[in-house]
């Protein structure tokens, strides 16, 4: 069914890290989209390099929030994650539905 996903929202999802404890915020986008703007806190991992997580994140058990630009290789990520056994990994979605506290 096309159009009936449910829309992720990043800011419940940032919320969510920063509530639980030893989660770690996980940005999968290129080193230059990082350094452009970055949700605070956040670990950048390139979605090419993601099979180097352990050497970020040695608990398979930690809680990883995984976000994007738009939610898609976030989604990706996760996905690769789970493969590789780590079961609290979720996609809170893209920066770009992100606005910043004021």
């Amino acid at each position: 069914m096309f159009g009936l996903r449910k829309k992720l929202d990043i800011r419940a999802g940032v919320e969510l890290f920063r509530s639980t404890e030893n989660a770690v915020l996980l940005d999968v986008r290129t080193k230059e989209e990082y350094a452009q703007g970055h949700i605070e806190q956040s670990i950048n991992l390139p979605l090419q390099k993601i099979e180097e997580a352990p050497s970020i994140i040695s608990d398979r058990q930690t809680p990883v929030f995984v976000y994007c630009r738009s939610g898609a290789r976030s989604e990706t990520a996760v996905n690769r994650l789970k493969s590789m056994g780590y079961d609290n990994a979720r996609n809170i979605g893209g920066i770009i539905h992100f606005r910043k506290e004021r």
